[in-house]
């Protein structure tokens, strides 16, 4: 009887031609009902994807031409007297570089994600979530990885103002030196005793830049303070004229050489300040040049500096009139107690 039971339920489960035909018309139909909804999502997802292709291969390679637009006008000027003010060629190339790589980075972001937003809300999937979740999500890495984010948008906001590049002397704070890389992150300097350091644009509360705009080099003179103040004018002022007249100090030297005046006055000294300006980067150079040719002017002028030992005639050394002389002696006189203690007794002739 259980046998009979079970062969029976097993006939019922097995399907048949007429079920296979009603499942295919329900099939057929639910297609033949929704065909129109997917084939317009479907063309939808694509004109959003083909768009968003478009728009950023066209926006890369806008952003790639204006890279090289700067860059050709950089090469043009290079060489020149103009090129002498701008930056050099391997500055603007890095720092175009860098704007294009950042440029190129935040428009694929801003297109890429735009896309999928939208590609996400064909499908009617409600995004208040998942923006949500998103925020929450950025929110945390933010507090994580704040480091990281300061010393990225430190990176991007130097370029952009172009505060300091390849090639500049800088005084960034934590160190000094010679930039030779500029990231978004870390700036190399090559200090003054060849080390390299790696400084995190983060850190950086302060820059100074040398090698912008001009510099000014100045030379304090210490004379004596009984030199003629017109001589030591005269010699000055002779010694920056024939300075801004060789090379290749008539190119480092921005403005002619200027004798500013007594800078202190004491009782033994005076010093007289001395300036000029210069080409960025060329102010010690200059100082050091200087310097040298004072002190070789004031050689040959006589103008003593301080500190120099006056020159005295060569004399004749005369003797000392009492070196032949021998030293007093306590028994040349008679009425001394040593020359009365020494002299012999004499007899008593009273007795």
């Amino acid at each position: 009887m259980i046998l009979s039971v079970l062969s029976a339920a097993d006939a019922d489960t097995q399907p048949t031609l007429k079920d296979a035909q009603e499942q295919a018309g329900q099939a057929a139909s639910w297609v033949e009902q929704n065909w129109s909804t997917w084939l317009g999502i479907g063309l939808r997802i694509l004109l959003i994807v083909v768009i968003a292709a478009v728009l950023r291969v066209a926006i890369r390679r806008a952003i790639t031409k204006l890279i090289d637009r700067m860059n050709r006008t950089a090469q043009a000027v290079d060489g020149t007297a103009l090129g002498g003010l701008l930056v050099n060629v391997e500055r603007r190339r890095q720092r175009s570089q860098a704007i294009g790589s950042v440029l190129r980075s935040v428009a694929s972001f801003l297109i890429l994600g735009t896309a999928a937003l939208m590609i996400l809300g064909t499908f009617q999937i409600n995004l208040a979530p998942l923006l949500a979740s998103a925020g929450v999500a950025g929110v945390a890495i933010g507090f994580g990885a704040r480091n990281l984010v300061t010393d990225f948008l430190s990176g991007v906001f130097m370029i952009l103002e172009d505060q300091y590049g390849v090639g500049d002397t800088v005084d960034a704070g934590v160190a000094s030196g010679e930039v030779i890389e500029v990231g978004l992150r870390v700036t190399k300097l090559r200090g003054a005793d060849g080390e390299i350091w790696y400084v995190r644009n983060g850190e950086v509360k302060r820059i100074g830049n040398l090698s912008q705009g001009w510099a000014t080099a100045g030379v304090d003179v210490t004379v004596r303070s009984d030199e003629d103040l017109d001589k030591v004018r005269a010699v000055l002022t002779e010694v920056g004229e024939d300075m801004s007249k060789s090379e290749p100090w008539n190119e480092m030297l921005w403005g002619p050489v200027e004798v500013l005046g007594l800078d202190s006055v004491q009782l033994d000294s005076m010093v007289v300040r001395v300036s000029a300006k210069t080409m960025p980067g060329k102010a010690l150079s200059v100082e050091r040049e200087l310097r040298w040719r004072v002190k070789r002017a004031f050689d040959a002028s006589g103008i003593r500096i301080v500190g120099r030992v006056p020159e005295q005639p060569d004399a004749p050394e005369e003797g000392d009139p009492s070196a032949g002389m021998a030293a007093p002696s306590a028994y040349a006189s008679t009425t001394s107690p040593q020359s009365l203690a020494t002299a012999p007794i004499q007899p008593n002739l009273a007795k």
